[in-house]
Parts: structure tokens; C-alpha cells; sequence
């Protein structure tokens, strides 16, 4: 069921999706200020060419571990580049994600936009990983108890 939601995507607009992000990528790298955010942008587009089966999670969450696009960088990152580029292509994938969830048969793809929309925002910090891995992976220890 996922290769053939992937398939319908793709062939009904993903691939534009994705190419759109690889060619936001490539002017961010062009930039050389711009090159967290092209990696973050890569990272997208590969989500935008085949969104099901797969997810966004944060880096350290995943991993267990910060690294520079969790911590206090990664922050600054997400704030410059929401101003810039996040808040309205936020925007631009709720609209299509509106428009496809009015009929029945575009829910799920409604719903990719969606998680499209939540990665624009603050894309630094964030990887794509199979859903499928994320159940494999151990919960990660939120606090640690302190003997006295």
C-alpha cells in the first residue's frame, strides 16, 4: 500500500514537490551562508519524492545525541530560516493540503502536506528516517534519577 500511495504521489505532483526543494537546496549551497540550510532543504526534498513510509524526527531524539543543528546554532538556523523561507512554505503546502483533503481520496496526500508544512518550518535539526525504524529503535531516557 505505501509503494502505491509513494507511486500516486510521485506521478500526481511529488516529483515537483521534491525538485522544487532540490533547486531551494542548490541556491542555499550557492550561497555559502546558506549551506545549513541546503542540507536541511536536501533532506526535504528526498521526504517530498517519497513521503509514506517515512518520517521527520529531530536528530538528537533519533540518535541520542546533539549535534550542531540540535543545539543553540541549530535554534538560531531555524529562527533565520523561518523568517526567510519557512513561514511561507508552510503556508503554501496547507493550502494544497486543504485543497486535496476536501475530497475523500486526497486525505493521505493532505496529510504529507501537512508533515511537509511542520518540516518547512524549522527544518534544521531534523532527518528523514522509515517509520519502520522508528519502532525498532529503544525509547530514549528522558530524565535520570539522582542518588543522594
Amino acid at each position: 500500500m505505501i509503494f502505491i500511495l509513494n507511486l500516486l504521489w510521485f506521478v500526481l505532483g511529488g516529483w515537483i514537490a521534491g525538485l522544487l526543494w532540490i533547486f531551494a537546496g542548490v541556491i542555499s549551497a550557492l550561497t555559502i551562508v546558506g549551506l545549513p540550510w541546503a542540507r536541511s532543504c536536501f533532506m526535504i526534498a528526498r521526504y517530498s519524492f517519497w513521503p509514506f513510509g517515512y518520517d521527520i524526527v529531530s536528530r538528537d531524539q533519533y540518535y541520542g545525541r546533539e549535534d550542531l543543528g540540535t543545539g543553540t546554532l541549530g535554534t538560531i538556523g531555524n529562527v533565520v530560516w523561518f523568517i526567510f523561507a519557512g513561514w511561507w512554505l508552510a503556508l503554501s503546502h496547507l493550502a494544497l493540503a486543504v485543497s486535496l483533503a476536501i475530497t475523500i481520496i486526497g486525505i493521505p496526500f493532505a496529510w504529507a502536506h501537512v508533515k511537509l508544512a511542520l518540516a518547512s518550518l524549522f527544518p534544521v535539526g531534523k532527518t528523514v528516517v522509515a517509520t519502520d525504524s522508528l519502532n525498532l529503535r529503544p525509547p530514549r531516557k528522558l530524565t535520570q534519577v539522582r542518588q543522594v
